[in-house]
């Protein structure tokens, strides 16, 4: 009866902040990697796409979100260019083995509010680089698309935009892409990540006017990430008791986003999230925040799966050929939808 009232109370205040029965999942990394030299590299030596072994674990265990981070410069060589049709049929050919699955994808790029024009990295705003060739990038990418809406989840506009310039904020920036997006896909929902590496337990210092974002059709979610080292870097570089842990960690650093995206009712979601599974105390942090975030309706992917990590502290890829579960992936698995 409580949930009952609390529905129609959303309904009467305008779109719901909180959805029940949105899908948790995992990152799956890799076509984001390299860098340099690497840089565009190439697919399957230099940089990889989620198998359909990947796809298959991960839909066996009922996680059917998958962010999927992939460089710009890998699928657009210059700004304001022509796509690279190669990367894009890389990334169709991923999307239509994901529907067959019934997995739902979201389109991370993975470029922290810049990228490399020629052998230099420019931020988005220098002449370089202004803001018109993200959104410009993001009206062409969807245009591509548009045979696999159904698939995707969401655009996820920037990982972790920080330290942007100035005159250039990321919000000015967002808006731009939302604008050129809408222009030729007003069903996909669009993903805005938060300032400061998407910092939750900063939102309101650094994320709040992202609450001005238009949207014609109503349709932005936006992205925190929470880690729970000492400095919520997520590299926990050492102990749980070094890193002043406790329980509760994740619940205190998310809790000033879910109660941002309350007073304004807006939807949100926690792009990333890990931890080692070197301490179960760890374990018990993650599984009371992902047990709040269910609870409040706000959904989420794990940092992170992928093929080619090499013993890496927060990565839960299967071993012995998928059919080897790394520790957190008894957690993951308990918390599948939002309630």
């Amino acid at each position: 009866m409580k949930k009952i009232f609390l529905w129609m109370c959303c309904l009467l205040a305008g779109s719901v902040w909180a959805q029940s029965g949105l899908p948790f999942g995992v990152n799956l990394a890799g076509a984001e990697f390299g860098h340099g030299s690497k840089m565009p590299g190439e697919v399957n030596k230099d940089y990889f796409y989620p198998t359909t072994a990947d796809l298959d674990y991960w839909a066996a265990k009922q996680l059917r979100l998958l962010r999927v981070p992939f460089k710009w410069e890998r699928i657009q060589h210059e700004p304001f260019g022509p796509l690279t049709e190669a990367e894009v049929g890389v990334m169709r050919q991923m999307l239509q083995e994901a529907d067959e699955r019934g997995l739902k994808v979201i389109l991370d790029l993975h470029n922290y509010g810049r990228r490399k024009v020629g052998e230099q990295t420019y931020i988005l705003g220098e002449p370089e680089l202004p803001l018109e060739a993200l959104g410009d990038f993001w009206k062409r990418l969807a245009t591509e698309l548009q045979e696999y809406k159904s698939c995707i989840y969401g655009y996820g506009l920037m990982n972790e935009p920080h330290d942007m310039l100035e005159h250039t904020p990321w919000v000015k920036i967002a808006q731009a892409c939302i604008s050129e997006i809408r222009k030729v896909d007003t069903v996909t929902t669009i993903i805005v990540g938060g300032n400061h590496w998407s910092s939750a337990e900063r939102w309101l210092q650094v994320s709040d006017e992202l609450k001005y974002l238009y949207d014609p059709v109503d349709k932005l979610v936006f992205e925190a990430h929470c880690y729970f080292d000492e400095d919520a870097s997520g590299v926990y570089r050492r102990s749980y008791d070094e890193e002043k842990a406790h329980p509760y960690v994740g619940i205190e650093r998310l809790r000033p986003f879910v109660q941002w995206l309350k007073a304004n009712n807006l939807r949100g979601f926690v792009g990333e999230y890990g931890i080692p599974a070197t301490d179960n105390r760890w374990a018990v942090c993650l599984e009371h925040m992902l047990a709040y975030m269910q609870e409040q309706g706000v959904n989420g992917t794990y940092w992170a799966a992928g093929a080619r990590w090499n013993n890496y502290i927060l990565g839960v890829q299967p071993k012995n050929n998928y059919t080897t579960d790394m520790p957190q992936v008894s957690i993951l698995t308990e918390y599948l939808v939002t309630e």
